[in-house]
């Protein structure tokens, strides 16, 4: 399943949003096999902070004046929120750039593999809880929803996804969706020959 995914990912063409008025930031879409099965990391965030408060997100953040890549600031951020390191990710892929109409954020999405089980060191005062949802459970449709919203001028398609008592929605949904779309255009064109 690891190997279809970086090919999966290898294959598609990423859209890059070059808009100068949003901030940039990035974010690790975590991946680990337990019991031969991939599950996806994600993390409740706090419910003080500015930003996203009490939502589900991805591992990830702003870009930093030392970071070189948005590749380096995901994994800076993961780190930092998680104490996730470096050396323990092995990067599969890039997803298309997310935009946020609310908080103005340009997002780049990476996906990597990580070691199971992994001793997270979570930043309290960032992150609440760390935790896993199966990939297969994720990519059952009874599992998501899709609805337009008018958002000033524009009509928005958003996604929410609901598992084992999770909901996630926003931001997170939609590169999620996106990931979850790729691969399964490619089981669909790999079941076709």
């Amino acid at each position: 399943m690891i190997e279809e995914i970086k090919k999966t990912l290898a294959a598609h063409k990423k859209i890059s949003i070059v808009d100068s008025s949003l901030t940039d930031s990035a974010v690790l879409l975590p991946i680990y096999q337990k019991e031969g099965k991939c599950h996806i990391i994600f993390t409740k965030r706090t419910d003080h902070l500015t930003h996203h408060k009490g939502q589900i997100s991805f591992p990830g953040g702003g870009h930093h004046e030392d970071d070189k890549t948005p590749l380096e600031t995901a994994l800076r951020e993961s780190y930092e929120e998680i104490g996730l390191k470096e050396t323990d990710v092995q990067i599969l892929g890039e997803l298309d750039d997310a935009a946020t109409v609310t908080s103005l954020y340009r997002i780049v999405p990476f996906v990597g593999l990580i070691p199971y089980p992994y001793d997270f060191k979570i930043d309290r005062f960032e992150v609440d809880e760390v935790f896993g949802l199966p990939l297969e459970g994720l990519l059952n449709n009874a599992n998501r929803q899709e609805e337009d919203l008018v958002y000033g001028d524009k009509v928005i398609r958003v996604y929410t996804y609901e598992l084992n008592g999770r909901i996630i929605w926003g931001a997170t949904a939609w590169i999620l969706n996106q990931f979850l779309e790729i691969l399964r255009k490619a089981r669909g064109a790999h079941h076709s020959r």
